[in-house]
């Protein structure tokens, strides 16, 4: 945490060295001494500060000054820091000025020069006072802020990206946050701005795109290199694994994600099955613990950032980025997983980002506080957000089209969401229309397919967890996919008639290779995959494998 600030403020040099000295050689161990001789440019210093969040303890000012006088100051200074203590350096003859401010400025107290002994005449006044600010001391937020409308579709993009990357950040709603309006009026804002992410240096950016947000705080969008032995597309657990094992086996590995690392699998809140962790992990952890362990190793990892084709060439792979910059390599694993399928009830889209949502329920939990919220899916990933949703909703409403969820979820699972009070199992209904008012969902129409009978509900959020689509649209170079879109490999290839059309090589695919040869297919996008988190770790670490046996045959 952040060490907070005691603020001298004096245009007499002499003085100020002395009154800096003698506050750095009592109090340097829990706060930070700041000074300054100028009235105009300590103003200008608590903007800033007040940007990033700094804390301001105490001010210590002296009263004539050139620029204005110390309680003009403080009172300026007051509108930045209204709780900080204000101490008043007076001549004798200023002390009927001091005197008026105590009520003009609520000063705190005021002290004649000169205050030596500082043992006797300094420390104990600012001892007290200090004592007493601390009794009401809040640490501030120490990181990024992100203002904006709740039900504004950007505004959740902007949460469940930094969400997703393992950023932490503090949401301020504007219509109804303090601290918000707050830093509307400290940086000038306007409802155009929306939504704005204010940075830790005090950099604010206003409606800015995920890329722009990217670069802000860090991130590598551009490939380093021409050229690499194995390039892993996605970052999914199949991903991160096969990234892990490229690194450790010395291999010039770029891994390249979309959006965030850790996939589905990601957004989880609560893996309970996954070998080793007998208390199970959220998404998120795994994830960090595996990009942690990746970078280790030397990986180049470029995030976010969009691979929009795969060509070839004298017997190299051309990966072309979606900024238009394409870098070459040896070897390809496609790891790009599966998005959830779209709901296609009636008012579904026009509220997506405005109480729908697909996946995210961790990153718009806290706005579900005492809400009815329903979930659509019946597997494992809709039960573990209705488990972790339940903490904070009123209700968690499960919806599907089977009588019950033993046919598609853990049995594990089941278990916790039947001991579970405020999570209600909705079998055989289907949501047959989305009813909203003020651009956000209000209410859901229910229909029950054994009873024929319909129904509306108040519904405060939506989260939609519905099959898998493989994301493989991107790809135009000829990679068998099966009828679903999912990339077949290995001697499933062979089923296919246009194969040896396409397969130019005297030996058979490898088990994870596609019909090109390099190119390899591991995790949720290949078929035949177990969709499980531990098996796309498994053939991760197997693509490597073949990696290592295709570039050695080159």
């Amino acid at each position: 945490m952040k060490k907070p600030i005691i603020f001298a403020l004096d245009d007499d040099p002499q003085v100020l060295r002395a009154v800096t000295r003698d506050l750095k050689s009592e109090y340097r161990s829990n706060y930070r001494i700041m000074s300054t001789d100028s009235a105009n440019d300590a103003l200008e210093a608590l903007v800033d500060l007040k940007k990033k969040s700094e804390t301001i303890a105490l001010f210590l000012v002296d009263q004539r000054m050139p620029e204005m006088l110390g309680v003009e100051f403080l009172t300026k200074a007051k509108a930045y820091y209204p709780k900080a203590k204000k101490v008043l350096l007076t001549a004798y003859s200023d002390t009927d000025a001091a005197i008026k401010a105590i009520n003009d400025v609520q000063l705190d107290y005021y002290l004649t020069k000169p205050w030596n002994p500082p043992e006797e005449k300094l420390y104990p006044t600012l001892d007290d006072l200090l004592d007493v600010w601390q009794l009401d001391f809040q640490p501030e937020f120490d990181g990024i802020k992100v203002l904006g409308y709740q039900f504004s579709p950007k505004s959740h993009d902007i949460k469940d990206f930094l969400s997703a990357n393992l950023f932490p950040f503090q949401w301020l709603d504007v219509e109804n946050n303090e601290k918000a309006k707050e830093i509307i009026n400290l940086y000038g804002l306007t409802a155009k701005d929306m939504p704005v992410v204010s940075l830790q240096n005090g950099e604010c950016l206003k409606n800015p795109n995920i890329v722009d947000i990217a670069v802000a705080l860090g991130l590598n969008a551009h490939p380093k290199d021409n050229l690499y032995d194995v390039v892993i597309i996605g970052a999914g657990p199949s991903g991160l694994a096969a990234a892990v094992y490229g690194g450790s086996e010395g291999l010039k590995t770029l891994l390249i994600e979309k959006h965030a690392p850790g996939g589905q699998a990601g957004t989880s809140s609560r893996i309970e099955n996954y070998l080793g962790f007998p208390n199970g992990l959220s998404g998120q952890e795994l994830t960090h613990r595996a990009i942690t362990q990746a970078k280790r190793f030397g990986i180049e990892f470029l995030s976010p950032q969009e691979v929009t084709s795969i060509s070839e060439k004298d017997g190299y792979k051309n990966i072309m980025l979606g900024n238009g910059e394409s870098i070459s390599t040896k070897s390809v694993v496609i790891t790009t997983g599966v998005n959830y399928r779209k709901l296609d009830s009636e008012g579904i889209e026009e509220y997506t980002g405005a109480g729908i949502y697909y996946g995210s329920s961790m990153t718009e939990a806290q706005a579900c506080h005492n809400k009815e919220v329903y979930i659509v899916g019946g597997g494992n990933s809709a039960g573990q957000s209705a488990v972790y949703l339940s903490k904070f909703a009123k209700n968690v409403h499960i919806v599907i089209r089977k009588k019950d969820l033993s046919s598609s979820m853990s049995s594990y699972l089941i278990d916790q969401i039947d001991a579970i009070e405020n999570i209600i199992v909705l079998g055989h209904t289907n949501i047959t229309k989305a009813i909203g008012k003020n651009e956000r969902l209000q209410e859901l129409k229910l229909s029950n397919s054994a009873t024929a009978e319909t129904k509306t509900v108040k519904a405060d959020a939506l989260f939609i967890f519905i099959g898998a689509r493989p994301y493989t649209d991107w790809l135009a170079l000829d990679i068998i996919k099966n009828e679903r879109g999912f990339i077949e490999t290995g001697r499933d290839l062979t089923r296919y008639d246009n194969f040896r059309k396409i397969w130019k090589k005297d030996r058979e695919p490898f088990l994870l290779e596609t019909c090109s040869p390099g190119i390899f297919a591991s995790g949720d996008v290949r078929a035949g995959a177990m969709n499980r988190v531990a098996s796309a770790v498994g053939e991760g670490a197997m693509a490597i494998k073949f990696v290592h046996e295709y570039l050695a045959e080159r």
